[in-house]
This record gives structure tokens, sequence and C-alpha cells, in this order.
């Protein structure tokens, strides 16, 4: 492990100003977003989608890494380039989903736990050659009620996932990778705020305790977690101030100085209460930690409502994208305004 090295990439990872376009969707994922736009998903729509995205001018100016999934590392440009390479080109760190998704937790019904170490150790070595920087792996945690009227999450559920993420980051460490750690506690429910509070400040703390006993290097890590909101089904859903100082919160209870960043999902929010959301968080400030974006959804909808799958429409797509990682850079310092949606829309 050269730990000065994973340092340097994490800590440039969340530069000011600067983060993550998440374009790690699965086949099952990536199949819904060409749908919604009429589209199959074929493998050159994936490509050419993705190479919208990537090429996009610019796009360095605010995205300082990609997370790809295993099919994008492999593909290249109409041009022949791969990429990975079109990315460390512009200055982006071509990053890696290398989880194999969640199952069902056994004995724990409505639970998951993550699947993946099967070849882990092979498959870290094969993406560092194919020019990957970072890694990535999602857990997550169910707040509600299990078919047998028992709360959930449970402590196992949470134990393990936090465990595995652990041993995943221990393992992408090993093999000169960064590892972004993502505990997602989710937005699905009608649990109210304050019970997404208690469940993510829970999932952080046993988190953080298994990366210390894991051996994990903090400064050479990142943090993925969801924002404290209130779940989609609640019939009390919290201002941006309080999804800011509740987010705030839960992270100085349970997350170490050591990790240079944390870099949120967009977790289901629009593409603009995840933008303010973020900046209402920088606008407080105070806190030892980098935080920014690493974003899927939230960068991409209206990229992807723009390109159609056109060949006509890439300049489109790629001027959405840009526009909605510039409003995220800017709420990298507080700087975000809704003017610039309104000027947005004025310009179109």
């Amino acid at each position: 492990m050269n730990e000065a090295e994973l340092a340097k990439v994490a800590k440039n990872i969340v530069a000011p100003g600067k983060g993550i376009l998440a374009a790690d969707e699965s086949f099952g994922t990536i199949k819904k977003r060409l749908a919604a736009i009429n589209l199959e998903s074929t493998e050159e729509y994936r490509r050419a989608y993705r190479e919208m995205l990537f090429t996009t001018p610019g796009a360095e100016e605010f995205i300082s890494g990609v997370i790809t999934f295993d099919e994008t590392m492999r593909h290249k440009t109409t041009a022949g380039v791969p990429l990975p390479e079109v990315l460390t080109k512009k200055g982006i760190y071509p990053g890696i989903k290398v989880d194999k998704g969640a199952v069902d937790l056994a004995g724990y019904p409505g639970e998951k736990v993550t699947e993946g170490f099967d070849g882990l150790r092979a498959r870290l070595a094969e993406y560092v050659q194919l020019g990957a920087k970072f890694c990535k792996w999602r857990s997550v945690i169910t707040i509600g009620k299990a078919p047998n009227g028992a709360p959930m999450p449970s402590h196992y559920c949470i134990n393990l996932n936090a465990s595995g993420l652990a041993q995943y980051a221990a393992l992408c460490q090993e093999a000169g990778l960064v590892p972004i750690v993502e505990p997602e506690v989710l937005m699905d429910g009608d649990h109210d705020q304050a019970r997404c509070e208690e469940v993510t400040t829970e999932m952080l703390s046993s988190l953080y305790g298994h990366m210390y006993r894991a051996g994990v290097f903090l400064e050479g890590s990142l943090l993925k977690p969801n924002m404290v909101i209130a779940g989609k089904g609640s019939p009390k859903q919290a201002t941006t101030r309080q999804v800011a100082e509740a987010t705030i919160r839960a992270l100085k209870h349970t997350v170490p100085s050591a990790v240079p960043g944390i870099v949120f999902l967009s977790g289901g929010q629009t593409p603009v209460q995840a933008v303010e959301n973020l900046n209402e968080m920088n606008k407080i400030g105070g806190f030892p930690w980098q935080l920014s974006f690493s974003y899927g959804r939230a960068l991409q909808d209206e990229a992807i409502q723009a390109w159609k799958g056109e060949p006509a429409n890439v300049a489109a797509g790629q001027k959405k994208f840009y526009f909605r990682a510039k409003t995220n850079s800017l709420a990298r310092s507080g700087k975000y305004s809704k003017d610039l949606e309104e000027a947005a829309v004025k310009a179109i």
C-alpha cells in the first residue's frame, strides 16, 4: 500500500469545487434510464451515452472522478479511444463499482447484504491495469418493519454490511485503489427525519468501528453516505436547512476527521433538491472534511432527456450535464443560487 499516493488521489477527488459523476448503473438500472427515453438498452446505446457524458467539453472544471461499470471500463469512443483514457486525459480519475449488488439477508426478511467478494482481489488487479484509481462498494439499509413486525434495520444487518464495507476497503487499498464506502440508508418508506438520523448515525458508527479494526488507512478513503432525509412516504418533509443540520450532526458524531472528504449520493432527490441541500451544508460549514457530491440521477437526468439517443442531440445533452455539474460545483462552497436555474430556463 502506497499511503502517500492513496491520500493524494482521495484529496484530489474532493478538491474544492469538484465532485464525482456516478455513471456505474447496473444493466438493470441503465435499462430503466434508457427506457425512460424510449430506447432499448443495447450495448451501443450504453456506450454512446457514456461517451456523450465523458467527452463533455469543460466537464473537468467540476468533475474530478467518474464511477464506471465493468462494461464501461472496457468501452471505447467512436474514435477508438478507451473511455478510461478519455477521462484520464481530461484530468479526471476513472473509478469502478466492484460490488455485485444487494441480495436478501438470510434469516432477516426485508433486509439486504451486498455480495461481490468472490474473486475481488483479482478483479481489483485487473481494474488497476485498465486505468482505475478508485473503487466503490454500496450497501443498502432499509428503514421499516419486517414481515414479522420486527423493526428494520436490525443490528445484525447494520453490523454485517459495515463489516463488508471495511473488508472491501482494505482489499482496495492493498491493490493501490482508493475505496469509496457507500452505506446508503434508503429514502423508501414513511419514516420521519429523526428516524433517518438515528439509523444513519448507527450505521456510520458501526462502519468506522469496523474500518478501524480492518486497518483501513482513512486518509486514503472517502465516504459516500445518504443525506438525513425523511422517507418519501412521510407526510412531514424536512426543510433544506433541517436536512443540512441533521446531516452535519450525524456526520460529526461518527466520521473521523482523518477522512478527507464526504461525497453524498443523491438517493432519489431531484437535481435541484440535491444541489440545494449540498449548498446549505457548505453554507453552514464548521466541519473537518470536504463535503462534495457523487451523484448519478441528479447529474444525469436532464442530460439524458436532452440527448434521447440521437447523435444530433449530443451537444444539447452535454450542455445540460455541464450546467448541472457547474451548479453542484458552486454548492461545494455554498455559492449556488436558484437564480441560476431561472437563468438557465430563460436561455433555452
